[in-house]
């Protein structure tokens, strides 16, 4: 028996990969199906199950072209309706896999066909649970992104985990290992361990959310503190019900390469969005007008997802020459399959041939340091609320990178202020869609707060509210 977890970490995502006796399955696989296909080639094994957790929010799953291209069924859990060809196992049900079984345990909350997959090993002992979105290392599975599907509130979702929880998954052997389907970083839950892999009784032990004393706590714990989910979620949980393009035409579409005249043309469209995925310390020196940056060293896809938000959004590419390829896989994870092309050569193509370029004003955090009064000038953090509570530069104002659409309209244009986050990344991300929408009287800083924290610039963790709330 093999057990391989397949962990991607710009999402926080776990897929799995199982192999006994010449026949495989895989759980949760992400949108490209060559790493898995290769798997099964090196190891010349059949796959014969694909199994889900149940309908992801945060990615887009790979199960149907990986069943397209091996002939191996989808299974989903009791309540699931996808609208293609798929198993709707029974709660208990047993799925034999070479010499050992995978069972399905119906552990509904974090949504109606939520399904945990115990794994039974050669001699009958229970090994290890794939416990998707029920149950994370450190946390469980927010019990509010479903409600509307549901018809229930998050409350009485969140009384369905538990019972799910202390039914199903409690009575388990404490020797029993939890792979989850997300870990820290994840936007389906609040409080996720770094760690990918743990036995259930040290759970049961550190996990908050398996401590609490009785149901009504327990309601109250899970639900407290969850913030907004990204607008994209609702849009991935209905490609991974109903379907979706093939990865291969939508690769193929992003691969296109436009030459600037192209590329220029086709950002013509008022509702393209170019969006350049080099690092902030190369793009801040140059980069095509109205373009967005977001790096693909980061946690790219989500803040494509949080900050585009409509997957069917048509996207341009700039990237370095060479990630052109992990750009558009990296998009199509998260639904994001109308990428029109990307720009041939990169940059470079662009100003080699004469186009207009645009910067943005950057300075280090020594140069901050000297110059700014923070009794006077207005200093926009954003980072998150916690981060920012846990210390910030004194009288900076807090507004998290993830609510830019929300707050940017309190900004006046004829007020300069300086802007970071916790070492550049956001914050340029931020400054990008700022000066696309014609904010240019700021200065970004290099290094963020770890740089600033460095320097003799005054720092507290003293929140004032109308700070928090309002510039």
């Amino acid at each position: 028996m093999k057990i391989e977890q397949i962990y991607t970490g710009c999402l926080a995502q776990g897929a799995y990969y199982i192999v006994s006796d010449g026949e495989a399955a895989i759980i949760d696989p992400l949108r490209e199906t060559k790493p898995y296909l290769d798997r099964l080639e090196k190891d010349g094994v059949r796959l014969k199950y694909i199994f889900e957790t149940h309908f992801h929010a945060d990615f887009v799953s790979g199960h149907l072209d990986l069943s397209k291209k091996t002939g191996a069924p989808i299974v989903y859990g009791p309540n699931a309706k996808p609208e293609f060809d798929a198993i709707i196992a029974e709660d208990g049900q047993i799925f034999p896999l070479g010499k050992i079984k995978i069972k399905a345990l119906h552990t509904p909350g974090h949504t109606l066909e939520s399904t945990t997959y115990l794994l039974i090993d050669e001699n009958g002992k229970d090994h290890c649970i794939f416990s998707g979105d029920t149950l994370f290392l450190g946390d469980v599975g927010r019990p509010d992104l479903a409600q509307k599907a549901a018809n229930m509130t998050k409350e009485e979702l969140a009384g369905l985990l538990y019972d799910s929880l202390m039914n199903k998954i409690m009575p388990l052997a404490d020797d029993v290992i939890v792979y989850p389907a997300h870990g820290a970083g994840s936007a389906c839950g609040k409080n996720m361990m770094k760690e990918t892999v743990d036995t259930l009784g040290n759970q049961k032990r550190v996990n908050y959310a398996l401590r609490q004393p009785n149901k009504e706590a327990f309601i109250k714990a899970v639900t407290e503190g969850l913030l907004p989910p990204p607008p994209y979620f609702g849009m991935n949980v209905a490609m991974n019900k109903k379907g979706y393009e093939s990865f291969d035409k939508v690769f193929n579409n992003g691969m296109r390469a436009l030459t600037p005249d192209e590329f220029e043309a086709a950002a013509e469209s008022a509702s393209v969005v170019m969006l350049d995925t080099r690092d902030s310390a190369v793009f801040y020196k140059g980069f095509i007008p109205q373009s967005i940056n977001i790096g693909l060293n980061g946690d790219f896809a989500p803040w494509v997802g949080a900050l585009i938000g409509d997957v069917r959004q048509p996207i341009l590419l700039i990237t370095e020459v060479g990630k052109e390829e992990e750009s558009v896989t990296r998009l199509t994870r998260v639904g994001f399959d109308n990428i029109l092309g990307h720009l041939k050569g990169g940059f470079e193509a662009w100003a080699k041939a004469g186009k207009e370029v645009d910067t943005i004003h950057r300075i280090s955090a020594a140069q901050f340091a000297e110059i700014v009064d923070v009794n006077k000038d207005i200093i926009i953090d954003v980072r998150r609320e916690s981060e920012y509570t846990a210390e910030h530069v004194e009288n900076a104002y807090s507004k998290p990178l993830a609510y830019i659409n929300d707050w940017i309209k309190d900004i006046n244009p004829q007020q300069h202020f300086f802007i970071h986050c916790a070492g550049g990344y956001r914050s340029m991300i931020a400054a990008s869609i700022l000066q696309a929408r014609g904010y240019r009287n700021f200065t970004e800083i290099e290094g963020g707060f770890k740089a600033i924290a460095q320097t003799n610039v005054p720092k507290t963790d003293y929140v004032c509210q109308s700070k928090v709330m309002k510039i």
